[in-house]
């Protein structure tokens, strides 16, 4: 049993992702786009943070919702990379990692919210 947010994988995997996204977004070609940009680390942050707020919260089933929440911006950041690719502001290296990253993240929290869903609170 995880006794921190930062323990869980699937928090892991989005922190490892938000950190891919702030180092593309920091490079100059696509810094210049600030819309993208931003649009880019709002989503990896929010994959990240709601994980992390999830996890503070006393109720599996807030938790599992959050992780849901968590999954829709991973989503987003697999877009915003696919995207970020047809702009020529991501090589075809960083989208393969990029879309892996997302993808291994969602299936965590995907498993850590159908293991909630499943397991009762404890009082």
């Amino acid at each position: 049993m995880a006794k921190d947010f930062t323990e869980l994988a699937a928090w892991q995997l989005a922190d490892e992702l938000r950190r891919m996204i702030l180092e593309i977004t920091a490079t100059p070609a696509v810094a210049r786009d600030f819309r993208y940009c931003n649009q880019c680390k709002d989503a990896a942050r929010s994959a990240a943070s709601n994980i992390a707020e999830g996890f503070g919260r006393y109720k599996h089933r807030e938790f599992a919702r959050f992780l849901r929440i968590a999954m829709g911006s991973l989503k987003e950041v697999a877009d915003l990379l696919i995207d970020g690719h047809e702009r020529c502001y991501v090589n075809e290296a960083q989208l393969a990692a990029g879309l892996r990253l997302a993808k291994r993240s969602k299936s965590a929290c995907a498993r850590l919210a159908e293991y909630l869903d499943r397991t009762p609170d404890q009082n």
